[in-house]
């Protein structure tokens, strides 16, 4: 493989012993603390369905929000190298995952990108750019299951 190499480095730490640690399933939380130097602590949990924390960001919850903003920064990128004016940019992304019980995967996940441009003559190429978008982001290109794109452009100041 020739390129660039980027490496990514973050900490993890389990902050979920009970006082007896992993002795039975009921007996420890599935709390946890991610961080990197010069940046806030991300407290994390697994979902509530099993048995997490409810006010802690969970690993599904991440990884589709790492689609997300993947999407969103290839996207501001590619407009602002078409000479597309965006103003404002949300997504409402949902994944969906199958558990089996003793295995899971993501089956889906659907960005829905809310666009607002500078003038109604952006519109159509800001549109097209997220397929683009979508072939330059790294998380998409790293997946195994469609990442696909229900995205709205709107034009700023049009009601």
């Amino acid at each position: 493989m020739t390129g660039r190499v980027h490496s990514y480095k973050v900490a993890l730490t389990w902050t979920g012993n009970r006082g007896s640690g992993t002795s039975a399933y009921l007996a420890y939380s599935r709390a946890h603390e991610v961080t990197a130097p010069g940046r806030p602590v991300l407290l994390g949990s697994s979902d509530p369905v099993f048995r997490g924390e409810p006010d802690r960001w969970n690993p599904e919850q991440l990884f589709v929000v790492a689609l997300s903003q993947c999407h969103l920064l290839w996207y501001l990128h590619l407009c602002a190298e078409a000479g597309v004016v965006v103003t404002g940019y949300c997504d409402a992304p949902v994944g969906t995952m199958v558990d089996s019980g003793d295995r899971g995967h993501f089956t889906e996940v659907v960005l829905r990108p809310q666009v607002t441009v500078a003038d109604a003559g952006m519109v159509e190429r800001a549109t097209d750019l997220h397929k683009a978008t979508h072939q330059a982001c790294y998380i998409a290109n790293s997946v195994n299951f469609p990442v696909r794109h229900e995205p709205v452009v709107l034009v700023e100041g049009a009601g």
